[in-house]
């Protein structure tokens, strides 16, 4: 990272600290325990950096199950978060698990700011959240922020851990419950003039989303950045590589330009007995196109959907972080991850899946 020469503004961190372990193995405290430590020790390697963190779903203990009022988890995790972040965002922090904060740029007038959402909320397998209609009310305030920055000329970085939209891996399978994604996409949709980008984890995968109109027309560019973890379910044949990345963007504007994407390639990190990460890709070379907006995206996603398309087989293998270059994605497999990238709402993405033969 050092080597792009890049000055680093301030970090995103899309949560997810505790280990992904059968439940018994962890309680509260293990739990606040290993957020506690994760914090510290983001803080004692950048300890003059702006990190702005969003809760993970394995950030709380029963896993999954967070919660739509305070708890012990959301006060302690706002003590730790402290340094980082304002006290009216601490304080919305603790009643629900999210915040917003405004980011303090030298350069431009223009202010920035993060809205950090608690995504877990809307996950499929917490109990606590089912039917209701907006929990802890963050859809409603969320309307509301990007509301008040469209007045005020803000530009706006949405932060979560749980994406919106579909799952690349899964067929008709969104993130975070169906009802919630059509809502949360048509608040984006709304203020899509606001949003300057959009930046998720969970997956432990690498993959893009292009934000369409209901005209079809890309208007938001969303990132899901792989994990530095790997994890492989049973029925899976790949797998990933610890992954983290930089982004560039406009000074002036906060328009994305460019990403940089690190790896560490593990198997010959265990036969070495070292750790040594390398620069996977930069977006822009390794697609072809100018920068990160929508419409440069949009672009890229036609070539993707090209039958046989070799950019495509690059874009699965940076998708699994170059864990398996013999692993392909075709037929079914490419249809999941096409129709993901560019519908995240049920109408246009069942359309999509639909007209499978097209993308063989």
């Amino acid at each position: 990272m050092k080597d792009s020469e890049q000055q680093v503004s301030f970090m995103i961190w899309t949560g997810d600290s505790p280990p992904h372990v059968p439940v018994k193995e962890l309680s509260t405290k293990l739990v606040i325990n290993i957020i506690g430590n994760m914090s510290s020790t983001i803080r004692n390697f950048f300890p003059d950096l702006q990190v702005f963190p969003a809760l993970g779903n394995h950030d709380y203990w029963p896993q999954d199950q967070l919660p739509v009022t305070t708890s012990e988890v959301y006060n302690a995790v706002a003590d730790f978060w402290k340094p980082w972040l304002t006290d009216e965002a601490i304080s919305t922090f603790r009643k629900g698990g999210f915040y917003t904060q405004l980011f303090e740029s030298s350069v431009s007038s223009q202010p920035l700011r993060i809205i950090s959402l608690n995504t877990n909320l809307y996950y499929s397998p917490n109990s606590v959240t089912v039917n209701i209609t907006d929990p802890a009310n963050q859809l409603a305030w969320l309307d509301g922020i990007l509301e008040t920055s469209s007045q005020k000329k803000e530009k706006v970085y949405i932060i979560g851990h749980v994406p919106v939209g579909y799952l690349p891996f899964a067929r008709n399978t969104t993130a975070i419950r169906e009802y919630y994604n059509e809502r949360l996409v048509k608040i984006f949709r709304k203020y899509s003039g606001v949003i300057a980008g959009q930046f998720f984890g969970h997956t432990h995968r690498d993959s893009i989303m292009v934000l369409l109109d209901e005209e079809e027309q890309p208007v938001n560019s969303l990132f899901v950045t792989p994990a530095v973890t790997p994890v492989k379910n049973v029925w899976q044949m790949e797998s990933n590589n610890p992954g983290v990345r930089l982004y560039q963007y406009d000074l002036l504007n906060y328009s994305l330009l460019d990403l940089w994407q690190f790896y560490l390639d593990l198997r010959d990190a265990n036969k070495k007995n070292e750790s040594n990460w390398k620069l996977e890709y930069i977006l822009t070379k390794a697609y072809g196109v100018e920068d990160l907006k929508p419409e440069s995206l949009y672009e890229m996603v036609k070539q993707l959907s090209v039958p046989h398309s070799r950019l495509f087989e690059q874009y699965y293998s940076n998708f699994i972080v170059s864990y398996d270059k013999t692993i392909v994605c075709e037929g079914g497999c490419k249809t999941c991850q096409i129709c993901a990238i560019q519908y995240l709402d049920y109408s246009s993405y069942t359309d999509c899946i639909k007209q499978e033969a097209l993308w063989r």
